[in-house]
């Protein structure tokens, strides 16, 4: 599905695949377009916030991959680990200085928190991204794996939980607005627009 928006109209855009023997090489692909008015939408649901909540969770999909889909350990995955510290969490990003020295190691910088490099040692050993890292004083060295073949596995088991996660956001937003229609019709609201709105949603 594809989401164009031209002032207040929203227009979405799908795929219609041909199904049995009679589907055509004419008719692989075939866009059709559904035209809905965002202000009709909005007599019945507050559209922004409903694109808002389903926009925020992609987005936090897409960073999820970028941060823990990478083949080789990245600077950005080792910043967002969590550090207990006196009773607080902070991510690593908040004390340290994370930056990749070269294709073989991240280095961390612990000169503005020196007190806090064994819990951080600890965070990162027990990541479960099979890092060893090494104090030199206050820095930190993390000598970047091989990438095995059980590495890749796991990433494939992630990237789907990362996705069954996001899929479960946007249905729940789903959900509450077809709630939110349901008892509209029950105040008043047509039963058919209320079905078109409904199919919209959950294009």
């Amino acid at each position: 599905m594809k989401l164009v928006q031209h002032n207040d109209v929203v227009k979405y855009q799908f795929r219609e695949y041909a199904k049995g023997k009679d589907k055509k090489k004419s008719d692989k692909g075939r866009q059709q377009k559904v035209e809905i008015k965002e202000d009709l939408i909005a007599e019945v649901v507050n559209f922004q916030k409903m694109k808002g909540e389903m926009d925020r969770a992609l987005e936090q999909m897409k960073e999820d991959y970028v941060k823990n889909l990478s083949l080789r350990s990245s600077a950005g995955s080792i910043e967002s680990l969590k550090v207990n510290f006196e009773g607080k969490k902070f991510e690593l990003i908040e004390v340290a200085q994370v930056f990749r020295q070269n294709p073989k190691t991240i280095s961390i910088n612990m000169s503005a928190f020196p007190q806090m490099i064994p819990p951080v040692l600890k965070s990162i050993s027990s990541s479960g991204m099979n890092l060893n890292p090494q104090q030199d004083g206050t820095m930190i060295y993390i000598p970047v794996p091989k990438v095995t073949r059980e590495h890749r596995e796991t990433l494939a088991k992630n990237a789907k939980t990362l996705f069954i996660k996001c899929r479960d956001s946007v249905k729940d937003v789903q959900n509450k607005i077809l709630k939110t229609i349901k008892n509209k019709e029950k105040n008043g609201l047509s039963v058919d627009v209320g079905r078109d709105i409904s199919e919209q949603v959950c294009l």
